[in-house]
């Protein structure tokens, strides 16, 4: 997990208003569909930190994930892509 200072330039998706069993779906096509150095901010009604596991198991260390809020009624989660070095 790392601190971003660019949050506010990412694409936001709010998954509070899908179903539960396509949540996870919905939020991997948008990480899949992220560039080098791309993030996006994940709003949730709950702690994601399962996604976390999940994106670290099938994707290893290619990932940052940074908490911008806590709850208790949203968590905001950057995920950034991590890219090489130009």
């Amino acid at each position: 997990m790392s601190n971003s200072n660019d949050a506010s330039t990412a694409e936001v998706i709010d998954v509070r208003s899908l179903a539960p069993a396509q949540r996870h779906a919905t939020i991997f096509r948008m990480i899949d569909e992220l560039g080098p150095g791309a993030s996006l901010v994940l709003v949730n009604d709950h702690d994601p930190k399962p996604l976390y596991y999940q994106l670290e198991a099938e994707h290893p260390k290619q990932f940052a994930w940074s908490y911008l809020e806590r709850g208790p009624d949203a968590w905001r989660v950057e995920i950034r892509k991590l890219g090489q070095a130009a």
